[in-house]
């Protein structure tokens, strides 16, 4: 596939199969037509898709574009709060909530300006026309650092409509990742109105983050919930090389920076350690590093050849990986749309389709199945 190929037969409105593109991708198990919806983004981060059928995109510099029809309606939502722009930091991910077309809930991570530089946190909202109303931050993450980098931060909902969130360590500081006593380098678990649960597995501990759910992560910019097995996948950035795919579950401590299978990036060495006791092996690493980011786990009916299938996007390979499992075991993976751009989110959409948001080509793209 070439990237000349990708604006090929751009059409607005939904897509059904149709008949074979002269510009069509043939992967292993699938042909698909690659729409280019949009090509003028910059740094997106996040995509949901409203009751109404509107889709929204986040910016990281702290916009959201909102989009009808799968086109670009030039409209933006007012009322988005600051953000503290720097590096990986800024407006992150965005989800609505499980049942939102009847409470119409919106959530998204951002980093929040805070004395002391920006907090991951998370705020829910609603959309009227095209403004947030009734924001509240949910929860502010700490402490606060003056730089950018390792924020992670992806949203997700499990069948019980607990909120998952993941945070990174803030790279300059590995070691937050192994205490319990900050947010940093950890995936978290609250209510949807931002109780702490009960049931987490810090919450009596003296001193812990109480919304901590697994520590030991180091940048996880992917976070997929398998909803027909009730199972939560991480994926996160290593240093050079070490990217993982963690199986999530409640207090388990996934090892960084105690146990890596990556380097630093002056090739210098983190640790001669892989296995350590108490500490969870991922199901899969990569290495050399893909840099891996927004994921999804394909449930639609249009790509039954790849139901079951993680899809990863890759920021430093440019690409996205269909990653094949069998239960939780990684069994393989396929390479799709190389040199597409920087792949920063994957999503479905409630009819079923696939979208990737990619940074560089700043392009928003649709996968459609050929006959």
């Amino acid at each position: 596939m070439t990237i000349m190929g990708l604006g090929a037969g751009c059409e607005s409105g939904v897509q059904e199969k149709s008949t074979p593109d002269p510009y069509a991708v043939t992967s292993d198990q699938l042909t698909f037509k690659v729409d280019t919806l949009y090509e003028g983004l910059e740094n997106p981060w996040g995509m949901t898709w409203l009751a109404d059928g509107r889709m929204l995109v986040t910016e990281r510099k702290g916009e959201i574009l909102v989009f009808q029809d799968d086109q670009f309606t030039g409209e933006k939502l007012a009322g988005v709060p600051e953000v503290h722009e720097v590096n990986q930091a800024g407006l992150l991910d965005i989800q609505t909530h499980p049942d939102h077309s009847n409470n119409g809930w919106i959530y998204f991570s951002y980093a929040k300006p805070v004395e002391g530089g920006g907090a991951t946190a998370i705020m829910r909202a609603k959309v009227d026309g095209n403004s947030l109303t009734n924001q509240e931050d949910l929860i502010v993450t700490t402490p606060a650092v003056e730089g950018g980098r390792h924020f992670g931060s992806r949203i997700i909902f499990d069948k019980d409509n607990y909120l998952y969130f993941s945070n990174g360590e803030r790279g300059a500081n590995p070691e937050n990742a192994q205490t319990l006593k900050n947010s940093h380098g950890k995936i978290h678990r609250i209510h949807d109105d931002g109780r702490i649960p009960e049931d987490n597995p810090f919450v009596n501990e003296p001193d812990a983050i109480p919304s901590i759910w697994t520590y030991g992560n180091r940048n996880p910019q992917g976070l997929v919930y398998d909803g027909a097995n009730d199972r939560i996948y991480g994926i996160e950035h290593g240093p050079k090389g070490g990217d993982e795919i963690n199986l999530i579950e409640k207090g388990n401590n996934y090892g960084w920076p105690e146990i890596t299978y990556g380097i630093d990036y002056d090739d210098s060495i983190i640790t001669e350690d892989t296995v350590k006791a108490g500490m969870e092996q991922p199901i899969h690493f990569w290495r050399p590093s893909i840099a891996p980011c927004g994921s999804m786990m394909v449930t639609s009916d249009r790509y039954p050849e790849w139901k079951g299938n993680l899809l990863v996007g890759a920021l430093a390979k440019q690409h996205i990986a269909r990653v094949m499992l069998n239960g939780t075991e990684y069994e393989g993976e396929e390479k799709l749309l190389q040199d597409i751009g920087r792949v920063r989110q994957v999503a479905q959409s409630p009819d079923g389709y696939i979208y990737a948001l990619t940074e560089g080509t700043g392009f928003l793209i649709k996968l459609i199945p050929q006959e």
